[in-house]
């Protein structure tokens, strides 16, 4: 068993790596990097405390069996998990992370040894640790739940808008308060346990309405937010338990998701307490009739894959602009293979992407990073925008919301003033989708009517496939 000075000192060489982890997960070529930190970081710091004084040769082998559980599923969802599922096992992940903190919350308040030689302000204190890391836990793990439903499409992304929804949550928040006040002042355990027991509930309730209530348009900041969320939630845990390092590693995931959820309210033109109060977005899947309820003016135009073959041999520059239709074709292998083609050709191919591309932050760069494709060429929007107009074909592989006109042109749009990728600027644009269906926001794209586009229908992976034999030949 580790003495209390190894623990310590491991515990702050995890921290080290942490945080270097963070740093190396800032950028596509380090991020290999910052994953084995990471790695390295959580395998000390489970050795420290498995091995650490305060784990009794009794409790070892409980330990041990729940490790083995854990990392037997863990392994089972590492490979049967598809890239497009990423998102809702994120969320999925997340909520875990609440439940242990309300878990770990009530165990502690149970057990009689935790508070054993505290003074009155020390319990005071140790109590409001449990209570608010019970309700931030709560929160965490029903909003998780229910972002892992609408990411997955087992529950609509329609927002659901109660009559004076705000006034229901300021309420469940008064309650909260007055039993916390009363669970402080509780006389026994079982007093206690009823404060505690009504805050949970409504916790829980409060978790669901809050997710229930934000639009489909806004599941890439909620994903963040929730991440922001587990981390507050596993530092709440740490101060419970008395444990440094799960202080210090919560406040890390807790404070970057919260500046990670700030920079993708900044890429939405949204802001924070607006996506909370929800009602942005439409289950998408049908089409949504412009302001007005009129078609933008144009004719829809559509091109085979052959066609499209011809537009990229005959360009110098092409942008592909990636979206979450690409990710459930699973066509960003057959991407690469043409992006390389290209190349091999002279073009110059570089990709767009968007910071809310996708369901989740950062969904396009991995699917991109697994296919091969080189780091130096897959840029951020900013980087990109600029040079629509020298481009000779902007490609669109199964976004739409990101690439809508309508947010610079329209301001009744309620995705107005948001940023996007200008790629009606190109000489020619084209679109992937299977239909003229809206996108996940529910609003309809001028973009599509647009002189310069062209439509290319059908599924990316076969009509990809088809533009690359095109290509070869």
């Amino acid at each position: 068993m580790l003495s209390p000075s190894l623990a310590t000192v491991s515990y702050i060489g995890a921290t080290i790596l942490f945080i270097l982890s963070l740093g190396g997960l800032s950028h596509p070529e380090s991020s290999r990097r910052g994953n084995l930190y990471g790695m390295i970081g959580m395998t000390i710091a489970v050795l420290a405390t498995v091995f650490g004084p305060r784990v009794t040769m009794a409790g070892l082998p409980w330990i041990i069996a729940a490790m083995l559980v854990g990392g037997s599923v863990g392994l089972y969802a590492a490979k049967k998990v598809q890239m497009t599922q990423m998102p809702e096992l994120v969320a999925l992940m997340h909520s875990l992370v609440g439940l242990a903190a309300a878990l770990v919350g009530f165990a502690n308040y149970i057990d009689p040894a935790a508070a054993h030689g505290l003074s009155s302000a020390e319990k005071s204190i140790h109590e409001m640790e449990i209570y608010i890391g019970i309700l931030i836990g709560a929160v965490t793990f029903s909003g998780s739940i229910i972002a892992f439903g609408k990411l997955s499409g087992k529950i609509g992304g329609k927002p659901l808008l109660l009559p004076g929804r705000h006034w229901l949550n300021l309420l469940g928040l008064l309650v909260v308060i007055v039993f916390g006040w009363q669970f402080l002042h509780a006389e026994s355990v079982s007093a206690g346990m009823i404060g505690l027991t009504v805050m949970t509930v409504i916790a829980l309730l409060f978790g669901i309405h809050m997710v229930m209530a934000i639009g489909g348009a806004d599941m890439p900041v909620v994903v963040s937010m929730l991440n922001s969320y587990s981390g507050w939630a596993a530092s709440a845990t740490g101060f419970m338990l008395n444990n440094d390092l799960l202080i210090v590693t919560g406040a890390l995931v807790g404070s970057s998701g919260a500046i990670l959820s700030y920079i993708m309210c900044r890429a939405m033109n949204r802001q924070f307490l607006s996506v909370i109060a929800g009602g942005f977005g439409t289950s998408g899947g049908t089409p949504a009739p412009a302001a007005g309820g009129e078609q933008p003016p144009g004719e829809v135009v559509a091109v085979s894959a052959a066609e499209t073959a011809e537009l990229l041999r005959e360009a110098k520059n092409v942008i592909i602009v990636p979206g979450y239709g690409m990710a459930v074709a699973q066509a960003q292998h057959t991407v690469y293979e043409i992006t390389q083609l290209l190349r091999e050709k002279g073009v110059n191919v570089r990709f767009g992407i968007h910071p809310v591309a996708g369901r989740m932050p950062g969904h396009m760069n991995v699917l991109l990073a697994e296919a091969r494709v080189p780091y130096d060429i897959v840029m951020e929007m900013d980087e990109l925008n600029e040079d629509f107009p020298d481009t000779d074909v902007a490609m669109v592989i199964g976004a739409n919301d990101i690439v809508n006109p309508a947010a610079q042109d329209d301001p009744n749009s309620p995705i107005a003033g948001m940023p996007v990728l200008e790629v009606w600027k190109a000489k020619t644009s084209i679109v992937m989708k299977r239909s003229m269906a809206s996108g996940y926001a529910g609003v309809d794209n001028p973009l599509f009517y647009k002189e310069n586009n062209r439509m290319l229908f059908g599924d990316a992976k076969k009509m990809l496939d088809e533009v690359f034999v095109a290509l070869k030949a």
